[in-house]
């Protein structure tokens, strides 16, 4: 509050952007715009905006060769933190690597076991009178193949700092190229980037890494982090990336600027996967800093991504052995008014082969999209933290801390902690991420045209529906972009301009210009952006549905706060690994959650004398209103219920149709597009109301919680040929009729599909029970039946697990009814 007790939006105190745009840095207003005083705002130019060749040939020239020759800035000496780029850094890396005792003694067990192999065979005869020194000499020739082996991988993977015109001409060449497609540049806090110079100038004293951990939803995620660090003077940081990206030219260019390749998968490679950790102990251990995306993937539908922790767990293993002393996590987030490559995600989620990365892709993506005006990439870093601490805070909770903590990774305890510690890890990161998310015009423009009732909405509706989203959005502590000075229907069209007429369309011709969605599966990608502010009141409001779908008179549609309670439990535990939740418990932030739903005067809480709340209803003030606050909150959520409730009844098609497939296990990757294919069928059939409930992405999480519930078992074969394979749990089977053999609405399965139908967007044309009763479980049956028949009558893949799979499973099993049901409490 100021000194007249009026509040003040935090936005308005907070520390202006900059806005990165070629050479210009330009220093933004604040998020909140204020009076003005003594003099007109106006953006500062710290430096000149880059020539064009065609109106300034001569300037375009001069700048090219202050790059080259490295003058001022652009020399890339002065870097807080440790030295990189200059000649001889790749074979002075590798040599580090490879004299790694860890690397070493990892060679000489795998030399030994070796020789003992040919022992047993017989190559090795153990009679023989010179045999100390045969053996010896074998296992000598062994460590010196398998040395030239981690030599040639190293040199393959490391990334190559080798030249200081290289990575000038680079930063040049990929700073034209996404100031042309990002036209508006990149926007970063000031507050940030002086926080964060200050950590990595500590860092770099006590030679110190920093890992980055951006959000991951482009291909230009690395590429703007890179030239932030670069422009602002920090030491480059190594990026971590899939070898599908190593191909001919620009795998030499990205691996010169700063990538290091690794495998998608390691397999048994019980070489690499050493060599790999040599490598992350060897950079953090001389303090070059380290860049990694904690989604592993690009998020194909706008939100985040569960946290996958292959490099996270290299790194904890590097500071819990105590070959590294510590070492910095800076979360970053990383936003777009447009992303590029989204319209290729689509195609994805709806079960489009992915293609394989090459050169001739690359260079005509590229160049269609650089006359493209895609708004601008917003980024921001949360504060920086010590991953040592971390770790001995989570260590401290913990009643006893077993040995081999960092070596011991077969013994079962030791495992369930580090997973633990990962777990935890992962998802604080994911929470900072979000803290700092900055939500884009494009975003809000997507979220509103996804939450409405009707067909369109006029331009003024939509500029009242985004200034409102913009004040629930700071109300949750998020931040919204912003624009200067510029008024809001100026930012709207903005906003509308970026997204173009493939995704919103206008209607003509009528007395106010009217808007609509167009492509509402691209759309939603933005619309994800902004549902992990809100994912407690959306989870509140689709439990309330329940009863507000039943009609009637408003005393009718109350719920009892039990029923609430139990029906908010189930979700939650439902999406534990779609969204990023609270760690204060289902009770506080249920509570928390209705207070503020009462004081926004959405519900209306009748509470008994003690205030203890009772019951909970719409209030007169949003039935008043159309029920448009209310319906916003079950719009963001109805798609991940429905993709959920689809999920589920696609299980019901794993049941056997005989006693002859009860041991029939099916390829999952099938399963999943048998589950895509019945989506699409219902949608066109009116029995799903949003075809973004097909998509692919949210169809696997789903399957993955159920496989965590062990209503399902995955079977993953240590044959590469082999794909994982899917059986429904025997106890989760729905019954058949005895006489026509038909799938009936009982059991355990039948009763999970309806509680997560209670809460889905009643449709005109059907009524929940009836329709899956009858076509809907009819259809999923029939598809069921062909996946089993083509499981037996193909020999590529086995339909019968072996004795070891089959015991894998059993001990799985044991352990799931040992310890209950799995993790079964909700994280709301």
């Amino acid at each position: 509050m100021d000194e007249n007790g009026d509040l003040i939006d935090p936005a308005s105190t907070s520390a202006p952007d900059l806005q990165i745009l070629g050479d210009e840095i330009t220093l933004q207003p604040s998020g909140f715009v204020e009076q003005k005083t003594t003099s007109a705002e106006h953006e500062q130019a710290l430096m000149n905006q880059f020539a064009s060749f065609r109106a300034e040939p001569l300037q375009f020239l001069r700048e090219v060769s202050l790059y080259v020759s490295g003058k001022g800035w652009r020399a890339y000496d002065s870097v807080i933190g440790q030295p990189v780029f200059y000649p001889g850094f790749s074979d002075h890396m590798k040599s580090m690597v490879m004299a790694a005792p860890l690397l070493q003694k990892r060679i000489a067990q795998l030399a030994e076991s070796r020789v003992q192999v040919e022992e047993k065979e017989g190559l090795i005869n153990k009679a023989a009178e010179d045999h100390a020194m045969g053996r010896a000499q074998r296992k000598s020739q062994l460590e010196g193949a398998l040395q030239e082996v981690a030599e040639k991988l190293t040199d393959d993977m490391i990334c190559k700092m080798e030249s200081k015109p290289f990575i000038r001409s680079a930063y040049y060449l990929c700073t034209q190229l996404l100031t042309r497609a990002y036209h508006q540049g990149i926007h970063v806090s000031s507050e940030e980037i002086l926080r964060l110079r200050k950590v990595a100038d500590m860092a770099a004293k006590k030679k110190q890494s920093i890992v980055f951990l951006p959000s991951h939803r482009s291909h230009v995620d690395y590429v703007s982090l890179q030239l932030i660090c670069y422009r602002l003077g920090l030491t480059l940081p190594v990026v971590v990336a899939g070898d599908n990206l190593n191909i001919p030219a620009l795998g030499s260019f990205l691996q010169h600027a700063g990538a290091m390749w690794i495998r998608r998968s390691f397999g048994d490679d019980a070489l690499y996967g050493t060599l790999v950790q040599a490598y992350i102990d060897t950079m953090l251990q001389e303090g070059f800093n380290l860049e990694c995306f904690i989604e592993g993937g690009r998020s194909r539908t706008g939100k985040l991504l569960p946290p996958k922790f292959g490099i996270l767990s290299f790194v904890l293993d590097s500071i819990l052995s105590g070959r590294v002393e510590d070492t910095i996590i800076c979360p970053v987030s990383t936003q777009y008014d447009k992303v590029i490559e989204t319209e290729g995600y689509v195609t994805e989620l709806l079960g489009v082969p992915k293609k394989k990365e090459n050169l001739a892709d690359f260079l005509s993506s590229g160049s269609s999209v650089l006359s493209l005006k895609l708004g601008r990439v917003d980024v921001r870093f949360n504060k920086p933290w010590s991953l040592r601490m971390f770790l001995e805070t989570q260590l401290s909770r913990l009643p006893k801390v077993p040995a081999g903590l960092s070596t011991n990774h077969h013994n079962p305890e030791v495992r369930a902690i580090r997973e633990k510690l990962l777990r935890i890890l992962g998802y604080k990161v994911l929470g900072d991420i979000n803290q700092v998310s900055v939500v884009m015009p494009t975003a809000l423009i997507g979220t509103i045209l996804l939450t409405l009732r009707g067909r369109g909405v006029g331009k003024d509706e939509l500029i009242r529906r985004v200034e409102w989203l913009t004040k629930r959005v700071r109300a949750k502590g998020g931040r919204v972009a912003h624009f200067g000075n510029a008024p809001l229907s100026e930012i709207v069209d903005r906003g509308l301009e970026v997204l173009g007429k493939d995704l919103v369309g206008v209607v003509e011709g009528l007395p106010e210009p009217t808007y609509y969605a167009v492509d509402r599966f691209q759309l939603s990608f933005y619309r994800n952006m902004t549902i992990h502010l809100f994912i407690y009141e959306a989870l509140v409001s689709a439990a309330m549905y329940m009863r507000v779908k039943v009609g009637g008179g408003p005393s009718m549609q109350d719920i009892s706060h039990e029923e609430l309670r139990d029906q908010v439990f189930f979700l939650s535990t439902l999406f534990r690994g779609e969204f990023i939740f609270g760690n204060e418990g289902l009770d506080a932030n249920l509570d928390k959650t209705i207070k503020g739903l009462e004081a926004d005067h959405v519900i209306h809480v009748h509470r008994d004398e003690s205030g203890k709340v009772v019951k909970i209803g719409l209030s007169d003030e949003e039935r008043n209103v159309g029920r448009e606050n209310y319906d916003f909150y079950c719009f963001l959520i109805w798609p991940f219920i429905e993709a959920s409730w689809l999920a589920a009844v696609s299980l019901m098609g794993l049941t056997p149709p005989s006693k002859e497939h009860e041991d029939t296990w099916i390829e999952l990757n099938k399963a999943q597009n048998t589950a895509q294919l019945l989506g699409k069928t219902l949608y066109h059939q009116g029995d799903l109301s949003y075809f973004e409930a097909v998509n692919k992405e949210t169809l696997r999480n789903s399957y993955l919680r159920f496989e965590q519930e062990t209503m399902v078992h995955v079977v993953k074969s240590k044959d590469p040929k082999v794909p994982p394979r899917i059986q429904l749990d025997p106890s989760w089977r729905p019954p058949r009729d005895p006489e026509t053999n038909a799938l009936l609405a009982e059991g355990k399965l039948w009763d999970f599909t309806e509680q997560i139908a209670k809460s889905r967007r009643e449709g005109k044309n059907r009524r929940d029970g009836a329709t899956v009763s009858s076509r809907v479980l009819r259809l999923s049956d029939e598809l069921g039946r062909a996946l089993f028949e083509e499981a037996v009558g193909q020999d590529k893949v086995p339909s019968r697990l072996t004795a070891e799979e089959s015991d894998t499973v059993r001990r799985a099993r044991r352990a799931a009814r040992s310890r209950g049901k799995l993790d079964a409490r909700a994280v709301l």
